[in-house]
């Protein structure tokens, strides 16, 4: 995850999916799931989402970019899925959060 935000990935294919995932450890999408799950306790989408919000709380701290852009640049196609996702995980909006540390 952290060579796919080091990359030009996120702009041209979007969010990192399971399936890439997957494929980057030459592990099939189920298998891969399933280590995830046994490891975690998460399924490999809740997993993705969390280093995703990870990589975001960095971000949102970088006070030269809007919340859209930091948006676009983690691979969000709509700056609006990404704030609704923040939301849920952190309890608090992108802008709240900045606001608040």
């Amino acid at each position: 995850m952290i060579d796919y935000y080091q990359s030009d990935k996120p702009q041209t294919i979007g969010l990192p999916s399971v399936a890439w995932c997957a494929g980057e450890l030459n592990l099939s999408s189920n298998y891969f799931g399933d280590l995830i799950k046994k490891e975690t306790g998460k399924t490999a989408q809740e997993y993705i989402q969390s280093k995703v919000i990870d990589v975001a709380k960095e971000k949102i701290f970088d006070l030269s970019k809007s919340v859209s852009e930091i948006a676009y640049e983690l691979g969000f196609k709509y700056p609006q899925h990404f704030a609704r996702l923040f939301k849920q995980r952190v309890g608090h909006s992108p802008n709240e959060y900045r606001s608040l540390n």
